[in-house]
């Protein structure tokens, strides 16, 4: 269904509760991925319920949960750039950063500091291990990499040198995309113009991946081995802004495109899928989030406490993100993998202990920390 030109599909400072929706479900499968690294699963007791084949599928492409974040984060920030201006060539390129800088850099000091305290504690799992270099050298270097936004780079050149901070790859992807985010809409300026550069970027992607198939740090963490994710998501706000996804389309399309998406997901591992499953991943969820604009509290997300509690898991998603390997490596570091049996209820056991104990820390840093100096740093950076 066509809307007015600019009808904004979302409206900044609401919650869009079938994206936090969608946000939880990628969440859970980053942290169940990177739990099965630390304690694979596939010889647990949960082969009672759960094939050791289906285990491993779910477990492995962990990946394709950062795929629907970059999808879900182009989406929203372009949305919420057409909401407060009206346009992207009115953007006002001060408060993009400002707010940018608001979200971000609490969150991203908070982890720095965490992970030194707990590697100066005498904790090795938070050290960060570069051969040639002293622990304190080296820990330096990984902050550089994290405040400069190349942490992918750094695991490409050092492997993953540093535990906990690994996960700042995909912070460093979106993170430079947005640098460009206000001077491509600014010199563009006329949408159809800043489509196709978008368009030029997602067309990138799975060639860029094609081209690196032996290099995983290539074709998973890169710039250009990611960009497309997010340059979709923004492409789908834009046409969100022109077209409604409702109507017996909607009730047809979703469950085709969700099972779709599945099947890919179990298909094969991310190694295999990559070049065109990322794409195919990133177009499946733009087509989902199009399909959410307009609806904010539709009835999918308040139908079950499952799906409730799917959407509280999204809205704490950046939290979780940064936070969980904290706890995995203080887990780790208490009951290493090797002492901890894989066969039986050990590992399980662990699983919900890993899960609840992410939810809190994330919880506690949201509500104490990093929402209450996102609105303070919002406030202040805007009138600067």
């Amino acid at each position: 269904m066509p809307l007015p030109p600019e009808a904004p599909p979302v409206t900044p400072g609401h919650r869009n509760r079938r994206i936090d929706l969608l946000r939880g479900i990628a969440i859970l499968l980053v942290l169940f991925h990177h739990f099965c690294i630390a304690y694979p699963l596939s010889q647990s007791a949960l082969t009672a319920l759960i094939t050791p084949e289906a285990l491993r599928a779910v477990a492995r492409n962990g990946n394709y949960g950062v795929t629907l974040f970059f999808v879900i984060s182009g989406f929203l920030i372009t949305s919420n750039s057409l909401s407060r201006w009206g346009s992207l060539a009115a953007l006002q390129a001060r408060t993009f950063y400002a707010f940018r800088i608001a979200r971000i850099v609490p969150c991203l000091l908070l982890l720095l500091a965490l992970v030194n305290a707990l590697a100066l504690a005498g904790l090795p799992m938070f050290n960060t291990h570069i051969p040639g270099l002293s622990p304190l050298a080296a820990m330096m270097r990984a902050n550089l990499a994290s405040l400069t936004f190349s942490m992918n780079l750094f695991i490409a050149r050092y492997d993953w040198a540093n535990y906990a901070l690994g996960v700042l790859w995909s912070l460093s992807v979106e993170e430079v995309f947005y640098l460009t985010f206000p001077l491509v809409a600014l010199t563009l300026r006329r949408t159809p113009f800043i489509m196709l550069f978008w368009g030029l970027v997602a067309v990138v992607g799975p060639l860029y991946r094609m081209a690196h198939q032996n290099d995983e740090s290539g074709f998973l963490f890169a710039y250009l081995a990611s960009f497309d994710g997010i340059a979709i998501g923004c492409m789908a706000a834009v046409i969100a802004t022109r077209w409604r996804l409702e109507g017996l389309a909607a009730r047809l399309l979703q469950p085709a495109i969700i099972l779709g998406m599945v099947w890919l997901y179990l298909w094969r591992s991310i190694g295999a899928t990559n070049i065109w499953g990322v794409s195919v991943m990133a177009l499946g969820a733009a087509i989902l989030l199009i399909a959410s604009a307009h609806h904010e509290n539709g009835p999918l997300a308040t139908r079950s406490r499952l799906l409730r509690g799917l959407e509280k898991t999204g809205r704490l998603s950046y939290e979780l993100y940064l936070f969980h390997l904290i706890i995995l490596g203080l887990l780790r570091t208490v009951l290493p993998p090797e002492t901890v049996p894989g066969t039986g209820l050990e590992r399980v056991a662990l699983l919900p202990v890993f899960l609840i104990g992410s939810g809190l820390l994330a919880s506690i840093i949201s509500r104490t920390f990093s929402e209450p100096l996102n609105r303070t740093l919002r406030r202040t950076l805007g009138r600067v």
